[in-house]
């Protein structure tokens, strides 16, 4: 005898069906992977917020408006014109306003010069802040140079077309780059043959002594550290980055900018109005713990104060200049090719 069926006499809705699952994989897009470092939608916001303020964004800008100058006179020593330049990460036209500035040969037997600015047909100024960038276009020096105003999606892809530019520039932007070797590539695709990239960046040992003052002060009193300070590259990286992205002729240098402040308080504050807050992915929400900002203001005093009271702050800037390859570019001469051996001419033999 046949068993009776259950199913017809369960109540409609008692019996459910499982519903299948379905396994999802993770697949890797085309090309290198990418390494995410810093939140680049935080990062605009940052920056958004900080020209919000025009005025007090303008107080803090002392940082960008020197390295801007001394970037310019990087350009002095190329002697060309400029049809069309190219500006990346732009923040408020900083370099825009050095490159108008009267006079900027620092050689004594220069004292009169034309601006820079002169030489300088077009210049494409770009930033993912609108808000940044358009911040000082009311200003007067916007009427003594050809200047253009464009806002990117992220500064990490540019919409350009190949052999665009005759020079680009950047000034305080590339240590924000998740994806620097990508970004070095598309910017030696942009530029024409025999062209300039002119760039100051961040790197090293920028703010070591907030860095190792909030790594002591959070292990005194939470036993371990956060991310607090960006990483940054180091000097000997970029020439690499350079060369992997088919620059030639190279120059990598490398200086200290060092403010005084009255307190590490003063300090970050200036950060935060500079849009250079911390980005980092997997940083902790919110501010640092009252109890931790006064143990690091007592850390930093006692391992790097100045006699007067004030507090040093280190800005490593690093300058980048590298050429695209062109067939009629100046080449080193073949290995081996020396007339005279370098050590006869530092014993002084090559005198004689």
């Amino acid at each position: 005898m046949r068993p009776a069926a259950i199913r017809p006499l369960l109540p409609r809705g008692a019996v459910k069906r499982k519903p299948i699952s379905l396994r999802h994989y993770a697949v890797q897009a085309p090309g290198a992977p990418t390494l995410q470092v810093f939140n680049r939608h935080t990062k605009h916001l940052q920056k958004e917020r900080a020209a919000s303020d025009p005025e007090a964004s303008r107080r803090v800008d002392y940082l960008k408006d020197e390295v801007a100058v001394r970037l310019c006179e990087r350009l002095l020593d190329i002697k060309r014109s400029f049809p069309r330049v190219l500006d990346v990460g732009a923040n408020a036209c900083n370099l825009a306003k050095a490159l108008t500035v009267p006079n900027p040969d620092p050689d004594p037997a220069k004292p009169e010069s034309d601006p820079i600015a002169s030489r300088i047909s077009h210049l494409t100024a770009a930033d993912s802040s609108s808000t940044l960038l358009h911040r000082d276009e009311s200003l007067p020096f916007n009427e003594q140079i050809n200047i253009t105003r464009e806002t990117l999606l992220d500064e990490e892809y540019l919409p350009y077309e190949p052999e665009t530019f005759d020079a680009v520039v950047s000034s305080l932007s590339l240590h924000w780059i998740n994806d620097l070797p990508s970004l070095l590539t598309q910017v030696n695709n942009v530029l024409k043959p025999d062209c300039p990239f002119i760039a100051a960046m961040f790197g090293g040992d920028t703010l070591f002594e907030l860095r190792t003052s909030l790594q002591l002060a959070e292990l005194d009193r939470l036993g371990g550290v956060g991310p607090h300070v960006s990483p940054l590259a180091d000097v000997r990286d970029i020439g690499g980055l350079l060369q992997k992205a088919k620059f030639k002729l190279l120059t990598v240098d490398v200086d200290d900018i060092i403010v005084d402040f009255p307190s590490t308080f003063a300090l970050m504050a200036d950060l935060q109005a500079m849009g250079e807050s911390n980005a980092v992915l997997g940083r902790e929400m919110g501010g640092i713990r009252r109890d931790v900002l006064l143990a690091n203001e007592a850390i930093y005093r006692e391992l790097h104060g100045n006699e007067d009271g004030t507090l040093p702050a280190t800005f490593r800037m690093i300058y980048m200049i590298g050429w695209k390859e062109s067939p009629n570019q100046a080449k080193p001469l073949p290995r081996g090719s020396g007339e005279v051996n370098m050590k006869d001419i530092l014993e002084g033999k090559g005198s004689e």
